[in-house]
């Protein structure tokens, strides 16, 4: 029996959360995937998953097994990294994930000068507004917006961005400004998927929830913006979202002492040993381009 290939399918099937789910993981035929499994648990005179009809779960000896094979295929994708010359130049597969809105503005021409740079290293761009685990979902470098949760990962302040509150110039001079947030209840609203939480204001050092009329419910930003612009009512949104709206003056921010602080933009990465040459130099070019787009930040560890 080939006892790394049955780790590799152990591993899939429970980051899988089933073997079937595995199987297509790997894409690899359920019959062979459920085989591999049940003779590694035969070799090791051991039940490693507890089967149900809905899911599985590790036994004792599982959970110790998994973690155990983690190390091992862990230290050895390292030697084959070392093997392959990956610490003398940027070279292999680079696994980047982003936000899908923000990633697409802002990181993409980044990434797309860096491949140029980089004719050695491949990407696999992951664009998600999910927070990713980076070791359980082998990634390499992650772009995150918003207050970083504490861990064991390293992260970068790359810049910063601000939700704002705004509508168009023919709304505001057809309806008035509002002054302040208790204004909005005589206002036409876009809510967006019914997120009130976005309208939480800063009063005086204290949240104050207030909302428009809704006249119109959206499900994504690009929508929210349209409407906005067409004059359907006040939105809030992210100033990343809208920078070209601002700038040409076909959306006016309003409230704007009332919106609260600016929230970080990071480039979080996992440290277990020296970093490949394919991560730092992402990270040394994705950095200073995103500072200038977004802000400047400072180093943190998240």
């Amino acid at each position: 029996m080939d006892r790394l290939e049955a780790m590799k399918m152990l591993l899939a099937v429970v980051d899988a959360g089933s073997i079937s789910a595995g199987s297509r993981k790997l894409n690899a035929p359920l019959p062979s995937v459920s085989r591999k499994v049940a003779e590694l648990e035969k070799y090791l005179g051991a039940s490693l998953l507890v089967r149900t009809s809905r899911n599985l779960q590790l036994t004792d000896a599982g959970r110790e097994y998994v973690d155990a094979a983690r190390k091992i295929m862990a230290d050895l994708d390292e030697a084959e990294r070392r093997a392959a010359g990956e610490y003398q130049t940027p070279r292999g597969m680079l696994t980047v994930t982003m936000p899908i809105e923000f990633g697409a503005r802002y990181v993409m021409p980044i990434v797309l000068d860096y491949m140029e740079k980089h004719p050695e290293v491949s990407l696999n761009l992951l664009s998600l507004d999910r927070t990713v685990n980076l070791v359980d979902e082998q990634v390499d470098v992650a772009i995150r917006l918003g207050d970083l949760e504490d861990s064991s990962l390293y992260a970068v302040r790359a810049g910063e961005f601000r939700l704002l509150t705004c509508a168009s110039p023919a709304y505001l001079q057809r309806r008035g400004v509002p002054e302040h947030p208790s204004n909005l209840a005589e206002h036409d609203g876009i809510l967006f998927n019914k997120r009130t939480f976005f309208w939480t204001f800063n009063v005086d050092g204290r949240p104050l929830e207030a909302l428009p009329r809704n006249r119109l419910e959206v499900n994504t930003a690009a929508n929210c913006v349209v409407a906005a612009v067409g004059g359907a009512g006040i939105a809030r949104l992210f100033d990343y979202q809208v920078p070209d709206e601002l700038a040409s003056g076909a959306l006016m921010p309003v409230l704007k002492d009332f919106d609260g602080a600016p929230l970080p933009i990071h480039i979080v990465y996992s440290r277990q040993g020296p970093l490949t040459l394919k991560v730092r130099s992402f990270i040394d070019w994705a950095l200073p381009r995103l500072r200038s787009a977004c802000g400047r930040g400072e180093a943190a560890q998240a």
